[in-house]
């Protein structure tokens, strides 16, 4: 099941995903997630004639750097011993076919294509084994860099944190096997990521535990799990689209 958040006139709704058409139904995405069969269904949208909105709006997002064998070894990096993660603000997040924001104060942004986990409820101190509970689904993100910036601070929060820099959707898909996902980016319609998460170093309930571990993660909160390699630039007017197989293509454009 795909579910979205959708803007229909100026009313915002909560719907299925099917195909060409969203059926709105009753209650919130985490409402839905606790228990589908009550969430009435009611009308038809087209979904051409509606605006796509973040499937969720997270108290936080927690990325995780470094985390796909083929990316440690593009960069010729040892392979990590547990995960480094860092936060980027709600501020930034922006739905599909929203523009990204080109800060004046860089000179090179770059794209990074992840798969991410939708928090349900209120997981602290999740044991691995118990992980799936606490998962809604699992949606898209693209986690915008100022590279430029990145490389000058000693720490990563405002090239990570621009208004913008965290697009996010364009659904989240609730049955789905994150482990073995084909996961693709491409800029201008040219393939520049492309890789399977079989390839993670730590899996998404590796990184339920160790995240819950150390703060309460919200009903809505983002664990975004690490980009492939092949990270590069965007430039104004580019078109970039953010693939995961089996949830859909968050696609976005670059403006100043």
């Amino acid at each position: 099941m795909k579910l979205v958040r959708f803007l229909d006139e100026i009313k915002k709704k909560t719907g299925i995903l099917e195909d060409t058409h969203i059926t709105e139904i009753t209650g919130s995405i985490e409402e839905a997630f606790d228990n589908p069969d009550k969430c009435l269904k009611q009308s038809t949208h087209n979904l051409n004639e509606v605006k796509i909105l973040p499937p969720v709006l997270p108290s936080k997002i927690i990325c995780v750097g470094l985390n796909y064998i083929d990316h440690a070894r593009e960069l010729n990096m040892d392979l990590p011993d547990e995960p480094v993660i860092f936060i980027k603000p709600s501020t930034g997040v922006i739905g599909h076919l929203d523009p990204i924001i080109y800060p004046l104060s860089s000179k090179q942004v770059d794209y990074e294509v992840e798969i991410a986990v939708v928090i349900s409820k209120k997981a602290y101190k999740v044991k691995m084994e118990d992980a799936d509970d606490y998962i809604g689904g699992y949606t898209i993100v693209n986690d915008v860099t100022a590279r430029d910036l990145q490389n000058k601070d000693v720490q990563w929060t405002r090239a990570k944190s621009f208004d913008t820099f965290c697009p996010i959707g364009p659904c989240i898909q609730t049955q789905l096997d994150p482990s073995n996902q084909k996961i693709t980016l491409k800029l201008n319609n040219k393939i520049k990521q492309q890789s399977n998460t079989k390839n993670m170093i730590f899996s998404t309930p590796e990184l339920v535990e160790f995240i819950s571990n150390i703060m309460t993660l919200n009903p809505g909160d983002i664990i975004s799990t690490g980009t492939p390699p092949g990270v590069g630039p965007m430039n104004i007017g580019d078109i970039v689209e953010a693939e995961v197989e089996e949830i859909g293509v968050l696609r976005n454009i670059i403006k100043n």
